[in-house]
């Protein structure tokens, strides 16, 4: 049994890792075969990583890409698509896809219905609010991150809970303890855009910290963003340096807004930082209720005076 993977982004992203590409072996085994046909390639992520921008017209180049395998493909028995076909193109593809013989599995860790149905342009919402529900309409499962996810996608098909998860064999904590005289790393690792999103806001309190402890803060991911806090140290993603990275800490943190695309959200970093064993601080939006246990692998925090007392 062959699959094809429509994945938005290449193996070097942690979504394409995390949803598809670890359980190959598995499904190897199992005689099913997985082809890999990602939307954008590694060199764009590469480049989103970094905080540059990408040229419409190799955007383009992209999406003719996949209209050609979509016309052209041949000798699959099913289609895994992640997300959807076409970022901001309307639903139809997504829709004649789930109608073209071959049963499609939706898989979505992000709650994209909302970057079109909370989107800022009335216009974009007026022809895309319904592009995901389309997709998932169209399909004959999906794989739902979380039950925020599920909720949404229950109304169209059939669902699972399918949550990001990684492999404890390979991501585990450092076999030596750390020197007593090595500084305090906390970390976090994610994208500029994120970065931006929920990191900067948190500069206050990590100031505040600084005052009356010694720390440094850790960043992946996030090269081409800055920070005004002294003893923050920016590092390049790349896989051969993750998983030293996450060894590294001593708190990992994951704070949010309580928005509804953060509700949609998995807790990545979450497991990645236990993985390691890493403890945690985290905001108690959507999923990381789930996952932190408060005051057992980690602390949930709310506001200033809840972060300040979790780093306490």
């Amino acid at each position: 049994m062959k699959i094809a993977v429509l994945s938005k982004y290449g193996a070097e992203a942690a979504t394409t890792r995390q949803r598809f590409l670890q359980y190959q072996p598995l499904l190897q085994a199992a005689g099913i075969e997985l082809e890999l046909h990602p939307l954008l390639d590694d060199d764009y992520l590469s480049r989103l990583y970094a905080g540059e921008r990408t040229m419409l017209v190799s955007l383009f180049a992209r999406y003719l890409k996949r209209l050609r395998w979509l016309l052209t493909a041949k000798n699959i028995d099913a289609v895994w698509l992640q997300y959807e076909l076409f970022p901001y193109l309307p639903g139809i593809f997504e829709w004649l896809l789930g109608r073209v013989g071959k049963p499609v599995i939706f898989d979505f860790d992000d709650a994209t219905f909302h970057t079109y149905d909370l989107h800022r342009s009335s216009a974009i919402r007026f022809v895309l609010k319904n592009k995901i529900s389309w997709a998932l309409s169209g399909s004959a499962l999906a794989f739902c991150g979380n039950q925020y996810l599920e909720d949404h996608a229950t109304r169209y098909t059939e669902t699972v809970v399918v949550p990001t998860v990684v492999d404890t064999t390979l991501l585990q904590p450092l076999a030596e303890s750390k020197t007593s005289s090595a500084p305090l790393r906390v970390g976090w690792i994610g994208t500029p855009s994120t970065w931006e999103q929920y990191m900067v806001p948190m500069e206050p309190v990590f100031a505040e910290l600084l005052k009356n402890y010694s720390f440094e803060l850790h960043v992946m991911g996030a090269c081409g963003a800055s920070s005004t806090l002294p003893n923050t140290h920016f590092h390049a993603w790349s896989e051969d340096v993750e998983l030293p990275f996450l060894q590294s800490l001593d708190i990992g943190v994951m704070p949010l807004t309580d928005t509804p695309w953060a509700r949609g959200k998995c807790g990545f970093k979450l497991i990645q930082y236990m993985a390691c064993g890493v403890p945690v601080i985290a905001s108690p939006v959507g999923v990381n209720v789930d996952i932190v246990d408060h005051g057992q692998n980690g602390f949930l925090a709310s506001d200033r005076n809840d972060w300040m007392s979790a780093f306490e």
